[in-house]
Formats: structure tokens, sequence, C-alpha cells
């Protein structure tokens, strides 16, 4: 059986060691930083959620709210609006959706969309159109009132957003 010797660690050993940690701590001080700004600043943050009051929205009313810099259309609709969503045939539809998939169950009048035309970003105005719902005014697009694309170059339907009801008479969307 042989025995291997083995150095003793010398003093050069040691500040090669010391001098690479204090390398990775530097590198580590200069990273951080730049990863660290990168992160969304405090209000980003404090848009990613608002929360609405809807308890003054009338039937046949709608309000507009801002919401991570885009408009969001809340209409309360009227019966007769409902019933005329729920009317058009899916077939007819460019973006086949039913009225109650961009709604919540036991809220169907309050219909939430984000108030951006899907086709180059304009706002349409609302009650407008040959379907009583919006109009893009830019390039002629015109929504129901469901915010479903019927007629125009916008090829999808207005854009709803995560939302939830905290109650009766407030929701929070993002």
């Amino acid at each position: 059986m042989t025995v291997t010797e083995t150095e003793e660690p010398t003093r050069r050993d040691f500040l090669y060691i010391a001098t690479g940690a204090m390398g990775a701590v530097a590198v580590g001080g200069i990273v951080w930083p730049l990863v660290d700004q990168m992160n969304p600043d405090a209000g980003t943050l404090a848009l990613a959620s608002i929360e609405v009051d809807i308890s003054g929205v009338a039937v046949g009313q709608a309000i507009t709210v801002m919401w991570r810099g885009k408009p969001v259309f809340i209409r309360n609709r009227t019966d007769e609006e409902v019933e005329a969503a729920n009317a058009v045939p899916l077939d007819q539809l460019r973006d086949p959706q039913t009225d109650a998939e961009r709604t919540k169950p036991g809220h169907e009048n309050l219909l939430v969309q984000v108030g951006i035309c899907t086709h180059l970003g304009c706002v349409p105005l609302p009650e407008a159109g040959d379907y009583d719902g919006w109009f893009c005014p830019c390039h002629g697009s015109h929504y129901d009132t469901s915010g479903r694309i019927r007629r125009g170059p916008a090829p999808t339907n207005l854009e709803i957003p995560p939302y939830e009801f905290l109650d009766e008479t407030r929701i929070v969307i993002g």
C-alpha cells in the first residue's frame, strides 16, 4: 500500500481563493442592479388591477375606466340588447363567440370589454354603427351589443379583460 503525500495549502492558494470570491461578489454587485431595473415600477404595479364601483351605472348606460393605459367600456345593457346579442346565429360572426361567453353568469346584462378596436387600435364610439353596439370611425368596424365584430376590417371581437365581481356593486379588473 502506498501513501500519497498531499501538499499543505500555501499563502498563494489562499490569495487565489480570496481573489476569486471577491471577484464573484463584485460581479454580483454589478449584475444585480441591471437585472433589478427590469422589474416594473410601482406605478405599473398599481395599475395591474383596479376596483370599479358599478352601482351608479343604470340600465342602458355605460362608463369608461382606464386600466393599464387602456379604456375599458362597462355597459349595463338592457334586456333588449341582451336578447339581440343572443339572437345572432354564430355562423354569421367572423369571431364566433356567444354572448354568455363574453359575460359572467348571473350578470348577463353587464358587459366589460377593452375599448380598443382590434383592427388598428382606435377607440370605437358607443351606441353607434349598424348594430347599435360600437363603431370604429377610423376604418369602419361595426361591433354588436356584445362587442362582437360584425362588419369591417377588425379581425376579432373586442377583448374581454379578466374581471371578477367583489359584490353586486363592485368589480375588480385585472
